[in-house]
């Protein structure tokens, strides 16, 4: 079945639970960055399995919506982890290798990756736009700083392409020319060079990894495969995202030292961090959480 085709299936009548909003969206490509994409292979589960296993019940019983959203909140702002793995989700996701392998960091998947050692990897890697691309960061080591100017941005972009089209070209001879194994042909393409999956996950994981990969930190380019995937998510099951959303992406988790600082600014004090054991570091990250210096 081609990449961005959505699957010709009939319309079959099912006694599972259905999500409306994701039942749109299966099989459809949605585009990320210049070549790659994200597809729903399938889904299990919708916010009414969450609440039936907090309730360990049969059904989705007689329990207002209200009631329902309530409990869910409940469930998300105390940390109640197992009522959101009662739900799955599968995709089908087209990605730099670069970026697989910082999202192959989050282990509590299942992965089934394409092989390169049975089949010839098309000629397809990521070019960042000229917007993209910056200096290293002086104060974090795995960030960036200011960006390139437009004629820094197209020299390093003609760097790029110019290596990636030579070290295509010499993969491809490898095997052509010289009858070289695509296994180990394959290790001279570069980390641009697109990749593909099938990736399923339980939401209380994924919830996991959009709190990491959606936050302003993480590196750019995961984090456009994040943002479509909450959009999905937002879709699937919309009270649970609506509380994720408010006690975990749009939340603040304050240490004890944290607390002490603000219950001492509440009650009319001069704050003492140092005192409370905060470092610099964290004394400025507090103040920008709050924000005190805007």
């Amino acid at each position: 079945m081609p990449a961005d085709d959505a699957p010709e299936r009939a319309p079959t009548p099912t006694l599972r639970p259905v999500a409306p909003g994701l039942e749109a969206r299966l099989g459809h490509r949605i585009d990320v960055l210049d070549h790659g994409f994200i597809r729903v292979i399938d889904y299990m589960g919708d916010d009414a399995a969450v609440v039936q296993a907090a309730r360990v019940s049969y059904g989705k019983g007689t329990k207002a919506v209200r009631e329902d959203r309530g409990l869910i909140r409940y469930l998300m702002r105390h940390r109640h982890t197992t009522p959101f793995e009662m739900c799955e989700l599968k995709l089908h996701v087209k990605l730099p290798i670069f970026v697989a392998r910082q999202w192959i960091r989050h282990r509590m998947a299942s992965v089934n990756e394409a092989s390169a050692r049975y089949s010839v990897l098309d000629r397809e890697f990521y070019l960042p736009r000229p917007e993209d691309l910056a200096t290293q960061s002086r104060d974090n080591k795995q960030g960036r700083g200011e960006a390139l100017s437009a004629e820094a941005a197209a020299e390093v972009l003609r760097l790029l392409e110019d290596d990636a089209l030579r070290v295509h070209r010499t993969y491809t001879r490898l095997m052509d020319e010289h009858q070289l194994a695509r296994e180990l042909a394959r290790m001279d393409l570069g980390l641009n060079t697109y990749t593909q999956w099938y990736w399923k996950i339980d939401l209380h994981n994924l919830l996991h990894f959009l709190a990491l990969r959606m936050d302003a930190h993480a590196q750019w380019e995961i984090r456009a495969y994040a943002d479509q995937i909450g959009a999905l998510v937002a879709d699937w099951v919309p009270l649970c995202w609506e509380a994720f959303r408010d006690y975990r992406l749009g939340a603040l988790t304050l240490s004890r030292g944290e607390l002490d600082v603000l219950r001492a600014m509440l009650r009319g004090e001069a704050p003492d961090p140092e005192a409370a054991g905060l470092s610099p570091r964290e004394w400025r990250a507090l103040r920008a959480a709050l924000g005190l210096d805007a």
